[in-house]
């Protein structure tokens, strides 16, 4: 279809995030907050398989560059890369070309705004017949709804850059490991015993309260408290157990503020003889299982790496890898869930 003649679709902006996390290999991700373009009420960024990428709109860009990012989608300056090609998606490590982006033409028709031939792209210059997004665009934007939703970025809507959690607990070992890695992976955190006498306006730089799971249920409910007095809405993660790439997992799930309706990855539960996962669109994923044995001894198991379709999946766990105290990590490119295995009573 002509971009002269494509059908009107829907644009808008919404909260989303790659996920940054500990990797069982000893690396890890980095966490990335960043606006996605919503096309026709779905994430533009769920149309492109499973790719691991973040939009322009990123939060923790410096506010000039984020401006300009913003004006560059206004079409108020040229365009970044020849033929009116923009980076609609880049490498979430880095802003180098090379890494791959995803491109798009953009460019007036009228009063409207239209996006096409998309394409994957590591030089200056796009090969369409080679990496072009065939099946996705041409899109046509109503300039009205384009420009108002873009425009409000620069009137101090930009996506909130408040990405620190508060650690809570009395095992300081554990949490001093907890905030390292947070921090590795770009999340900063701070360590305290609660949350007594802290000003209002500490409280309001946190986007998350984690208790470790030593934390007693009175300890936790005066930290409850204290962000309720000062009126600051916060994620509270009640953490399962002293592992630290689980609690990082949990608090990267806490940190997602992306519409719940919009999110790739919906649903997990466990039992001792399979996993239930629900995934919005096709995506790779991977199950990991943290066992925790009689000597609390932890034990890390990858169950699972592969690309699901939309739907919901069983996947077999090994028997061996959740016996007894155990808790498994499902993990995309932009979400993550936690849940504990569960086994039957014994009779």
């Amino acid at each position: 279809m002509c971009a002269e003649y494509a059908q009107y679709t829907t644009f808008g902006l919404a909260p989303a995030m790659r996920a940054g996390g500990v990797l069982t290999d000893g690396g890890y991700q980095v966490h990335r907050d960043f606006l996605d373009f919503i096309v026709d009420g779905r994430p533009l960024l769920f149309q492109l398989s499973d790719l691991d990428a973040v939009s322009p709109l990123a939060s923790d860009v410096p506010p000039a560059i984020f401006t300009a990012q913003v004006r560059s989608l206004l079409l108020e300056s040229p365009a970044p890369l020849p033929g009116d090609r923009y980076v609609v998606y880049g490498c979430p490590e880095c802003e180098d070309l090379a890494c791959g982006a995803v491109t798009a033409v953009i460019r007036p028709d009228g009063e409207d705004v239209v996006w096409r031939d998309f394409a994957w792209q590591t030089d200056e210059h796009a090969d369409l017949e080679r990496n072009g997004y065939h099946g996705i665009g041409p899109f046509r934007f109503r300039g009205g709804e384009y420009r108002t939703a873009l425009t409000a970025l620069l009137d101090g809507s930009a996506p909130d850059p408040r990405r620190r959690v508060l650690l809570i607990g009395a095992r300081v070992a554990v949490l001093a490991r907890l905030a390292a890695a947070l921090r590795t992976i770009g999340v900063g955190a701070d360590i305290a015993h609660d949350a007594h006498g802290v000003p209002p306006d500490e409280l309001r730089g946190y986007a998350a309260v984690v208790f470790g799971p030593d934390t007693a249920e009175r300890e936790r409910a005066a930290v409850r408290r204290a962000f309720e007095h000062a009126r600051v809405p916060v994620a509270h993660v009640d953490g399962l157990a002293p592992i630290v790439p689980l609690l990082v997992a949990q608090t990267e799930h806490a940190l997602d503020r992306s519409p719940a309706g919009q999110r790739r990855l919906t649903a997990l539960t466990a039992d001792g003889g399979g996993a239930d996962v629900e995934v919005t669109s096709a995506c790779r994923l991977t199950l990991t299982a943290f066992r925790v044995d009689r000597l609390s001894r932890t034990h890390t198991h990858e169950l699972f790496d592969g690309v699901l379709p939309p739907g919901r999946h069983r996947l077999p766990l090994d028997a061996k890898a959740v016996k007894g105290q155990s808790f498994l990590v499902a993990r995309t490119t932009g979400s993550v869930l936690v849940t504990a295995v569960t086994h039957p009573a014994a009779p």
